[in-house]
């Protein structure tokens, strides 16, 4: 889906007055590999205007519906539509709601011919029970799995927790060839390009950063700065 092996993804949970000064400032920076929207922007403006906005600048635009695959199985066709007619590239699910949703959501997403990302565990704490979370500690190796086994090659996993990653990634390297990981949790939130990436020398790896670009005083710069980080693993 990207044009590069390696490469930033800007996160634009921002308002809609930011998000042209976002897209503007980030365009055109080599490593700057996609946008990702997500509910707050697309229930107050409209997903397609949000697509519509992103899309002229020419990178895919994936959608992060916090969290999609949540719900039954047979709302899972018009979820993806929905998307689909959109503009969208590509969908994130975290399929907590179990195995069925999940390959009701993955096989919904790829009919409509978009690529589907799936993701298992979240970057925050008191996630897993083992934290004092609700989840199953076992729960997102099987999200993985299953993804896998139904022809997902993009994962999400956390890029602040080195351990988890390590772990999924032998996992999924068991299952097929050529796993592709999208990491939240850089920036802000504790994690690092360098470190993540160097777990997954080899593969396909991109970094989604929002509030540390965003939020920054300098946007270029700070974007800039993530892009010339990935780059250095192409």
């Amino acid at each position: 889906m990207f044009e590069k092996g390696h490469g930033i993804i800007v996160a634009c949970d921002v308002s809609i007055d930011k998000l042209d000064e976002l897209l503007e400032k980030t365009y055109g920076i080599e490593g700057v590999v996609g946008y990702k929207i997500g509910a707050n922007l697309a229930i107050e403006h409209g997903l397609k205007a949000i697509v519509k906005k992103i899309k002229k600048y020419g990178l895919p635009v994936i959608y992060d519906h916090q969290k999609a695959g949540t719900d039954i199985p047979r709302m899972a066709k018009p979820f993806a539509k929905a998307c689909k007619n959109s503009g969208i590239d590509s969908a994130i699910i975290f399929p907590q709601a179990g195995p069925k949703s999940e390959v009701a959501f993955i096989e919904a997403i790829k009919e409509n011919g978009m690529v589907p990302m799936v993701g298992g565990e979240m970057t925050h704490e008191a996630y897993l029970m083992e934290d004092g979370g609700f989840i199953r500690d076992d729960a997102p190796a099987e999200m993985y799995e299953i993804a896998a086994k139904n022809g997902v090659d993009y994962f999400i996993v956390p890029g602040n927790k080195t351990e988890a990653i390590k772990k999924y990634h032998l996992l999924l390297t068991n299952v097929i060839n050529e796993p592709k990981y999208c990491m939240p949790g850089i920036g802000k939130q504790g994690g690092e390009i360098e470190k993540a990436f160097s777990i997954l020398r080899g593969y396909n790896a991109y970094a989604i950063i929002g509030s540390a670009i965003y939020g920054s005083e300098d946007i270029e710069k700070a974007a800039k700065k993530f892009a010339k980080e990935a780059m250095e693993f192409e």
